[in-house]
């Protein structure tokens, strides 16, 4: 019976040898920096949703960029037609310097479609665009909408 105690008290401090160790493990862990390396996937998660979406100043400033960026898009489509119009009673010189404009606004316009698009498209952007503005814009159209 002294040999089968013994091996009880022996198979006893082997236990809390090794508790003792995974705890000593732990508190090194925590004490160099792996706590952080371990929880980091979670605290970006929740440091990204609070700056997209706790961030009043973001949400308005989304907002009202794509509102900027549609109307940018509206204004070279305007410009763009008051210069054909201005170009059917024009001189030969003032005939290319509109040509040259009209030519800048289309690039202008594109330029500001696809900012539209690539920031409609991102996704913590997407959810402040105003749901009376198109998904997307497309470039190849002469007379854009933003507001239903």
């Amino acid at each position: 019976m002294g040999v089968v105690r013994e091996g009880v008290r022996v198979g006893t401090w082997l236990a809390y040898g090794i508790v003792g160790l995974a705890v000593l493990g732990l508190i090194g862990t925590f004490v160099f920096g792996g706590a952080g390396w371990i929880t980091a996937p979670f605290r970006g998660a929740a440091e990204e949703r609070e700056d997209t979406v706790g961030s009043g100043a973001f949400r308005q400033s989304t907002y009202q960029e794509f509102f900027d960026l549609c109307e940018a898009v509206q204004n070279a489509e305007g410009s763009i037609k008051a210069l054909k119009e201005e170009r059917g009673a024009a001189s030969d010189a003032r005939k290319a310097q509109i040509d040259q404009s009209v030519t800048a606004l289309k690039a202008s316009r594109i330029e500001s479609v696809n900012d539209y698009n690539s920031k409609a498209a991102q996704e913590h952007r997407a959810p402040f665009r105003d749901r009376d503005l198109p998904y997307r814009l497309a470039a190849g159209t002469d007379d854009t909408v933003c507001a239903k």
